[in-house]
């Protein structure tokens, strides 16, 4: 059964498709239509942040503690309908079911952290150098928040985003990925619903990216947005920062990965390979935080490889209602795409994980595929060995099922070609040595490192977030994330009933520096 679907503004389904209509369909069986879709232009995105920008100072005036139940009520609904959400995550993107189930769990736990928060929006008082003189700070709302969101993670990463903001008093504009927009329209109806939020606080946009960054930089020209959270590719993050930086705003930025797996000599090679092939393939390979190159030890590299092309070539493909390790890419663009970065395997690299490269289909066909390849968007996973780091298989992200495999000598090599592709999210380390692990935490540039656990995986309550082209070193999840929907407002009180100046109306203490202890 598809659905209908537009841009939600203030309260009112946005009439007519000004940029026109698009189908959502199920990746793991395109004939099946999930929903219809009329798209907003610019102008859409644009009357959104004007609706939020009438909403937003109703919605700072309730009190932090309020807005941290409404927060509570979210993720208790989120919890009802968890099964049902999981389902159209299934259906919409592919994702299997029990990973799904996963991520909608981590709505809920984002709700739970945060419901508390309303009553943690500390400020701070701090002495003043002068007498009858109070000095005070205080978190306020930035405004109107513009996110932006990529489909892989289509209901959990914009929890991320949208569950803090609205706790810290903003109104938001929300653009989904136009491949899950079903996705985006459930998770709306839960926040807005469960929330009891007034009209304009939270206002949804289906658009394409074009559109969204004209209906953007329009916002921005009009004063109507006053902070921008993106995820997505490192380039597009990229004309986002600009476009933001232009008009004195900033941009919280979770971007791309080309995340590393050391394996060290001491390593536990069983749970290393059960990690990289979680890593590497989980989501068809199509999260930030997917392993993109395994850097082993030249001592294990090949007892290494072996046992990962086992567990890889054994590995459950296809229906993602079926008990499978991963199902089809997210849409036909990634499909596409994902060709692009098969053509950047060369002579020199060997080929192992699957008993062929390329889309899987009857002619192409994959052992033990679980339901019809010829069905949806399958591909075979592939590790690419001896890869190089001047490959652009190396240094690139590829978003899909792909795993590069190279060797180290040293810990200082390994960390050297850990950093070289320059992108900062993830990192991970299998030792048995403490030293290893904390000379690779001190020398990796990722914002996120592992010991002994996989390049992916995230709780609510840790900080999210890269350096480099995975992102400006903003970050998610727990209280760090308040900083980027928060400003400080420092307040000066003087009550002694006259001007005193800083740093010239302060007494000072003569110390006799002459005094000397007698023998």
């Amino acid at each position: 059964m598809s659905r209908s679907l537009s841009s939600v503004i203030a309260g009112e389904p946005v009439p007519g498709a000004p940029a026109g209509r698009i189908t959502s369909t199920n990746p793991a069986r395109t004939s099946e239509v999930v929903a219809e879709v009329a798209l907003g232009d610019a102008g859409t995105f644009a009357a959104a942040a004007q609706a939020a920008r009438a909403a937003q100072p109703g919605w700072a005036d309730v009190p932090a503690p309020v807005r941290g139940r409404a927060i509570a009520h979210i993720g208790r609904l989120v919890e009802a309908n968890s099964a049902a959400l999981a389902r159209l995550v299934t259906r919409e993107i592919g994702k299997p079911y029990a990973e799904a189930l996963g991520e909608v769990r981590e709505i809920v736990d984002t709700c739970d952290f945060f419901l508390g928060e309303g009553r943690r929006l500390y400020g701070q008082t701090v002495p003043s150098e002068m007498p009858d003189k109070q000095l005070l700070t205080f978190r306020n709302p930035v405004g109107v928040v513009g996110v932006v969101t990529a489909g892989n993670f289509p209901v959990a990463v914009p929890s991320w985003y949208l569950i803090p903001a609205l706790l810290c008093g903003n109104a938001v504009v929300w653009k989904p990925a136009d491949y899950s927009p079903a996705c985006g329209a459930a998770l709306f109806d839960l926040i807005v619903r469960g929330g009891g939020l007034p009209d304009g606080v939270l206002n949804l946009v289906q658009a394409s990216g074009e559109e969204t960054y004209a209906g953007l930089e329009r916002a921005l020209a009009e004063g109507n947005v006053d902070k921008v959270g993106f995820t997505g590719s490192s380039q597009v993050g990229a004309r986002i920062g600009e476009l933001t930086g232009r008009y004195l705003q900033s941009a919280c930025l979770e971007l791309g990965g080309k995340n590393p797996m050391v394996v060290t000599p001491s390593a536990d090679l069983d749970l290393a390979v059960e990690a990289a092939l979680f890593a590497g393939f989980g989501t068809a390979g199509q999260r930030c935080t997917s392993l993109g190159t395994v850097i082993a030890h030249e001592s294990i590299h090949d007892d290494f490889l072996a046992r990962f092309d086992a567990v890889t070539r054994s590995a459950a493909i296809g229906d993602p209602a079926g008990d499978v390790l991963f199902g089809p890419m997210l849409d036909q663009k990634f499909g596409d795409r994902f060709e692009e970065y098969l053509n950047w395997l060369q002579p020199h690299h060997a080929v192992f994980g699957s008993t062929a490269t390329g889309r899987i289909t009857a002619a192409n066909p994959r052992k033990g595929f679980v339901g019809d390849p010829d069905a949806g968007i399958f591909y075979h996973p592939v590790i690419a060995v001896g890869v190089r780091p001047d490959d652009a298989i190396f240094r690139q992200e590829t978003f899909g099922p792909l795993v590069g495999v190279t060797s180290y000598a040293t810990l200082e090599e390994a960390i050297e070609l850990a950093n070289l592709p320059g992108y900062g999210l993830s990192s991970s380390i299998y030792t048995g040595q403490a030293d290893e692990a904390f000379t690779f935490r001190r020398g990796v540039t990722a914002g996120m490192v592992s010991v002994n656990n996989s390049t992916s995986g995230a709780e609510a309550h840790l900080p999210f977030g890269g350096n480099g082209k995975s992102g400006n070193g903003s970050r998610q999840s727990g209280m760090w994330v308040l900083d980027q929907f928060t400003r400080w407002q420092s307040v000066n009180w003087d009550y002694s009933g006259r001007l005193q100046k800083a740093q010239m109306d302060v007494t000072e203490l003569v110390p006799d520096e002459t005094f000397r202890l007698s023998d």
